[in-house]
């Protein structure tokens, strides 16, 4: 969703539709207070906007050789904290009320298992500098605070510049509440392959401790990962999707079964913008709220869906990943 109440999803690969809030794949919802400004202010602003996040951008990337396949943000102290002070419970609530993609297909129901601690909501504000949020996933690391999601719900594809900012994860949100408290950014990873091409859509985070200084799954605990898994039998896909009655307040959850399907893996489920990044689970116990995460939600196949596409989590992902666990 762009600033305009006119929802825009891009194509990815020819393909499939990507499922975040707002600009390219992200959705992305600007606040009410962004709807009362003139076009003409709207345009200098994001102009304005544009032009200093390039510059931040590149300040933040990391310095990689052409031969890196991970490439890694970094947010500083500062940037952490006023991420911290910019996500108030209002604001969060107020994005939800901000997006509405239509009602809440059949295949997605309220996920009525035990309590996620580890599946939460990941609020950022997009490179056009609109509020909006993804889905993400604390799992198990080396470092204790590693953090699954898209790609797309932390840069642009195929445009290097275009990054998210002021970025915190809500582990357990539910109608409003966020019952773990929230954990800033402090790195993120992505595939070169992302930043250049817009292919191989997972991205690792890393978050820093909360206000107790406590380590992110030393407070909600952390979900297996899988890498180089064969792709089949049944998955749980969860997210937070924009779609009414919801409107990203609480955890939805397809279930279907996994096949190959244009080098990536699909699933038979409905979940729309918002749910982007969101845990796909094999071996998925609602007793227990623990499962095996194989992949997260990427894509989609119309804007009317019927299919939701993950990557198959392989080499590449694994360097993610060990990047981000590995980060000190």
């Amino acid at each position: 969703m762009s600033e305009t109440p006119t929802p825009v999803i891009r194509h990815l690969r020819g393909r499939a539709m990507g499922i975040a809030v707002a600009a390219a794949l992200v959705l992305a919802a600007p606040v009410s207070t962004a709807e009362t400004e003139t076009e003409a202010a709207a345009e200098t602003a994001a102009t304005a906007t544009a032009t200093a996040e390039v510059a931040q951008a590149a300040a933040r990337t990391a310095t990689a050789t052409a031969t890196d396949p991970v490439s890694v943000m970094k947010y500083t102290a500062k940037e952490r904290k006023e991420a911290l002070a910019y996500w108030t419970a209002a604001r969060m609530k107020a994005v939800g009320k901000s997006v509405d993609l239509g009602p809440t297909g059949p295949k997605s129901k309220p996920y009525k298992g035990t309590p996620l601690k580890t599946v939460g909501r990941l609020f950022f504000v997009n490179a056009n500098g609109a509020d909006t949020w993804c889905t993400a996933t604390a799992v198990k690391s080396a470092n204790r605070s590693a953090v699954m999601t898209a790609a797309h719900c932390v840069r642009r594809g195929s445009s290097p510049g275009n990054t998210n900012i002021l970025m915190v994860f809500a582990p357990g949100y539910s109608k409003g509440r966020t019952p773990h408290g929230t954990f800033a950014v402090r790195s993120a990873a992505t595939p070169r392959a992302w930043q250049t091409a817009s292919t191989n859509d997972i991205a690792a985070l890393v978050v820093a401790a909360d206000k107790k200084n406590r380590k992110l799954t030393d407070v909600v605990g952390g979900q297996k990962i899988a890498f180089n898994r064969a792709v089949g039998g049944t998955v749980s896909a969860l997210g937070y999707s924009a779609t009414r009655p919801q409107r990203g307040e609480v955890l939805l959850r397809c279930v279907g079964k996994a096949k190959k399907e244009q080098g990536m893996q699909a699933i038979p489920c409905d979940l729309t913008g918002g749910s982007s990044g969101g845990p796909w689970f094999a071996d998925f116990d609602t007793a227990t709220g623990k499962g095996v995460l194989v992949s997260v939600n990427a894509s989609l196949d119309s804007l009317t869906p019927t299919k939701m596409y993950g990557e198959v989590l392989k080499a590449t992902a694994k360097k993610v990943y060990d990047r981000a666990q590995n980060s000190s």
